[in-house]
């Protein structure tokens, strides 16, 4: 009986240690209107999303007269990496703050992750200043101390803290750095030097690159594969599809809206493609590992590999394998072209700007993928590694109030033992 009741009591312990790991900052931040400028704004440029997905985190919040003349005078993409300089990749409560190592340390924040922080413009300076104050600056050189701590709003311990200070963490340039807008982006140019010049002379030889670049200014998520994707041996002749076929594939790997990686991983379900139409579902489903995101097909998976361009409201990402709808290719692929057969390329849609010196976008390629699987899901062989049910750091938030609504039943059961 006693092994019993242990057992029953670490279950409940485990489950418990599983809930707390998860949170959001949506709903930390619901009921303070204080900071409902800051909340609104992290729900906007899709920073939430990142947020929940990382368990060991610190967010610095603004109230709403520190807001003010930022949202007023700045564009989102701006006032997006503004705020990620407020997001701290490590856990500082108020003791932790007051006990920082020498009185100063450097910190990582989510803006070091975008790629467009040199140096230490990622980074932020927190100082034990005299008197009991914690400053915070930016860590690039001759910044200023300019925010202070004012009070603590919530602890989830080593998982979540949420701090106020009281001025914005203002990096040198961050505030003056041009807002790009659909006139401004080169997509193809941005697409080969990402090492995706086949999927760039596609689009443009298709004519789906002008879908694309109307599709920007209410918000675009692009999923390139790379020019090694189109030689691996599952890519079907694609000269065998007709232009419509074409132009479906294509647009099959675009989204509309705004989609950053944090916002993929918090996914749930199908999601829409610039594809899907009343004639045929043209979705994806997304899974995620850790820091890992894959997209389904039901063919087969493609890994979300690099981040080409992440600024509110364009999102590129390359990926390691062609997207191939099943409604092209799950029941019957197109059967390839023999070998050293040179291949016709199918009559393009007209084009104001063909991308020089790309290869033949529709060269011949190695036979079909396999038929799909019963069902119409991905075979055991595609689904990636952490896809299953179990509870990783970056999936907690999903699992939730499944656990916690568990981990109540079992402390009832055990009150009944413990009895």
């Amino acid at each position: 009986m006693t092994s019993l009741r242990f057992r029953f009591l670490f279950l409940t312990f485990s489950v418990l240690a599983v809930a707390v790991t998860a949170h959001n900052i949506t709903d930390i931040l619901k009921d303070l209107p204080e900071y409902s400028q800051f909340n609104s704004y992290l729900t906007k440029t899709k920073l939430a999303d990142e947020i929940n997905t990382r368990t060991t985190i610190t967010v610095l919040v603004l109230n709403n007269g520190a807001m003010s003349d930022l949202v007023a005078k700045h564009p989102l993409s701006v006032i997006k990496n503004a705020l990620s300089l407020h997001v701290l990749l490590d856990y500082y409560d108020p003791t932790k703050l007051h006990q920082i190592s020498e009185g100063t340390t450097l910190t990582t924040t989510l803006y070091q992750t975008t790629g467009n922080a040199p140096g230490k413009l990622g980074f932020v300076n927190i100082t034990d200043l005299k008197g009991g104050k914690v400053g915070f600056g930016s860590a690039a050189p001759g910044s200023k101390l300019d925010s202070s701590y004012s009070k603590s709003i919530k602890q989830i311990a080593y998982n979540i803290s949420v701090l106020e200070i009281d001025q914005p963490i203002i990096a040198p340039g961050i505030l003056t750095a041009p807002a790009p807008t659909a006139s401004d982006v080169n997509i193809t140019a941005l697409l080969v030097k990402a090492g995706c010049k086949t999927f760039a002379g596609l689009l443009v030889t298709s004519g789906v690159m002008k879908t694309y670049e109307s599709a920007i200014d209410k918000g675009l998520t692009v999923f390139a594969p790379s020019d090694e994707a189109f030689k691996a041996p599952s890519v079907p002749d694609l000269s065998k599809l007709t232009n419509a076929e074409v132009v479906a594939l294509l647009q099959y790997h675009a989204l509309n809206g705004y989609n950053p990686k944090g916002a993929l991983k918090t996914t749930k379900g199908s999601i829409s493609t610039l594809a899907t139409n009343g004639a045929g579902k043209f979705d994806l489903s997304v899974t995620t590992a850790g820091d890992e995101v894959t997209l389904h097909t039901g063919v087969g998976p493609s890994r979300v590999a690099d981040t080409v361009l992440d600024s509110t409201p364009l999102a590129i990402f390359t990926v390691d394998s062609v997207l191939l709808p099943t409604e092209l290719f799950g029941k019957k692929a197109p059967s390839p072209a023999p070998a050293g057969e040179p291949v016709a390329s199918p009559s393009p849609s007209p084009s104001p700007s063909p991308v020089s010196d790309a290869p033949s976008p529709l060269a011949a390629s190695p036979p079909a993928p396999p038929a799909e699987t019963p069902g119409g899901g991905d075979s055991p062989s595609d689904a990636p590694s952490g896809s299953s049910d179990e509870i990783s750091p970056s999936n907690a938030v999903v699992h939730v109030n499944g656990a916690a609504f568990f981990a109540v039943v079992v402390c009832a059961v055990c009150s009944v033992l413990l009895s």
